[in-house]
């Protein structure tokens, strides 16, 4: 028995994969120069059974966690965290209070912000989000030829800001 977000299904099999890119570059003499290696981000297929009087309500629920992007727990002989990337239910006679189904689980990994309180006043200012962006004329309504001109006001503590 494992749980998904708290679901209990039946899994026959779970099969992660690992897997890494090598790049080659060739050479004049010999084999090619194997230059760099990147990890691949881990993915895990699952095959079973969801049964019960719930099925179709847990049926629903993984469609729209895969649907919107949500990421989901799996809990069964292996831990995993991350996003639903194909659900395969099967509906047969073989099952009837329920369906079989094959799920391929795909690890996601999110940015983070960087410390921008530790870095130095002038580079804090840059990497600081702009309040305004600069200075923009505007059309009048009337056919004249005036415009008006807008003041432009900055972050204070940015190097333009005390100006």
């Amino acid at each position: 028995m494992a749980q998904i977000n708290g679901y209990y299904i039946t899994v026959e099999s779970e099969d992660p994969q690992y897997a890494i890119d090598i790049t080659d570059e060739p050479v004049e003499k010999g084999i090619d120069n194997t230059d760099h290696v990147q990890r691949k981000a881990v993915s895990m297929s699952i095959s079973g059974f969801i049964l019960g009087d719930n099925a179709d309500e847990i049926r629903q629920s993984l469609l729209k966690s895969m649907n919107t992007g949500t990421i989901v727990n799996y809990d069964g002989r292996n831990y995993f965290t991350g996003l639903i990337e194909s659900f395969s239910p099967k509906h047969d006679h073989k099952t009837a209070n329920g369906f079989a189904f094959s799920m391929t689980l795909k690890e996601m990994r999110t940015a983070e912000s960087s410390y921008v309180e530790s870095l130095p006043a002038p580079v804090r200012a840059q990497t600081a989000p702009i309040i305004s962006s600069g200075t923009k004329q505007t059309k009048k309504t009337s056919k004249s030829s005036d415009k008006e001109v807008e003041k432009v006001t900055f972050k204070s503590g940015s190097p333009w800001g005390d100006q």
